[in-house]
């Protein structure tokens, strides 16, 4: 039986997933093999010597305490691509908002609530103030092409839009999804040159944090409007301040509320709503329980955030994950204690990712926890899983 951890109210599609004849799924479990959780900060969580894996239902990971993990040997998952389509939609409102005066317009409505005046004239001589720009024809710069940069990139442009798409790091398989009528910039230089319109879609690093700032700023286009569904700090907020007060930016529409943006008459804070859809919890839980299933019980990683994905097809009953170092010889050393152990390997895969890596062995006869340890003591092995 394994036991899985919810740390949050996660979608009864995801929970459905796992047979309750072997899996256990609750907010409070001893010994659990493996966590489900959302937004909860698990920073100050003890991690268990049970915990083999923790999936974020969602893209980002800065809850997790992503190197202990891996320093334990804890695979961290996330889902990638599940939420994308919530938050293209909202991307594309915010491209609406932007222009339109949507919001401000809505909000002086209100205030004619109490008028004694004859409102239809009133709106009449008011909506003037609310004028703002079509979409059509306007140009937008994506800078990332992931899975929801994609899905953006080509609904702007059946919108009519001119696409602009920067991603120095685009796979083969994002590119296959995008769209031919797309631009694809050399440099963020020709994004900020060119654009109307920017939105972020890249994650939160060290090389990307503050990539909005007054440098990058003075370089795009004179009234541009900037979307940020990513992450707030890869915006400076005081330089984007000053941007919007010397109108350098026109309108800049935020999914991460800060206190200084909160009132400012060009900036428009939506409280985190990206993903906030039903579909999109539904997709994010279904697809961090399949992670956590073919990882416990088959050794498989998907979309791992700090160890390689490795998937290999069964052609054994018995199955051993080694998770180690990624330094010279690691390899040998570990099939030498296999065939030490008198053990034959019938099939394997060995990948790395930066300092880590990840060997899966199908393996004829038994390997038992005597046999795991023995494993285990080779230096710069971090863990050894047995899977039957």
């Amino acid at each position: 039986m394994y036991n899985i951890l919810t740390l949050n109210k996660i979608s009864p599609i995801g929970l459905d997933r796992f047979d309750s004849g072997s899996y256990r799924c609750a907010d409070a479990v001893e010994n659990p093999d493996a966590v489900l959780v959302r937004s909860a900060s698990m920073h100050d969580t003890v991690l268990p010597a049970s915990l083999k894996a923790i999936a974020r239902a969602g893209a980002g990971t800065n809850n997790i305490p992503v190197e202990a993990c891996t320093e334990k040997g804890i695979v961290v998952f996330n889902t990638p691509g599940a939420n994308a389509n919530a938050v293209k939609e909202l991307v594309i409102a915010a491209l609406l908002l932007s222009s339109r005066k949507i919001y401000p317009a809505m909000q002086w409505v209100q205030t004619l609530k109490e008028s004694d005046g004859d409102i239809s004239k009133q709106v009449e001589k008011g909506k003037g103030d609310f004028v703002g720009p079509e979409i059509m024809g306007k140009k937008l710069g994506v800078i990332g092409l992931g899975a929801i940069g994609i899905l953006v990139a080509n609904a702007a442009q059946k919108l009519g839009m001119e696409v602009y798409g920067y991603d120095p790091y685009l796979s083969v398989e994002a590119a296959w999804g995008l769209s031919h009528s797309i631009h694809h910039a050399k440099s963020l230089n020709e994004i900020y040159e060119n654009c109307d319109y920017i939105t972020l879609h890249v994650p939160l690093t060290p090389e990307t944090k503050g990539l909005v700032n007054s440098a990058s700023i003075a370089r795009m286009k004179h009234g541009v409007r900037i979307m940020n569904f990513s992450r707030g700090d890869l915006v400076v907020d005081d330089d984007m301040l000053a941007a919007l007060g010397e109108k350098q930016v026109r309108v800049y529409v935020t999914d991460f509320p800060s206190a200084c943006m909160i009132g400012h008459p060009g900036v428009l804070a939506i409280p985190h709503l990206g993903a906030s859809t039903p579909e999109s919890e539904d997709n994010c839980a279904r697809m961090a329980a399949d992670e956590l299933i073919d990882y416990l019980e088959n050794g498989n990683i998907t979309n791992s955030v700090n160890f390689p994905n490795v998937e290999m097809p069964r052609s054994t009953a018995v199955r051993v994950g080694v998770i180690h170092k990624n330094i010279p010889n690691m390899l040998t050393s570990i099939t030498s204690a296999m065939a030490n152990l008198g053990i034959n390997i019938d099939n394997l895969i060995n990948k790395s990712k930066k300092d880590n890596a990840y060997t899966l062995l199908d393996i004829s006869g038994s390997f038992d926890e005597e046999s795991a340890k023995k494993l285990s003591a080779i230096e710069g092995i971090i863990r050894v899983q047995i899977y039957k």
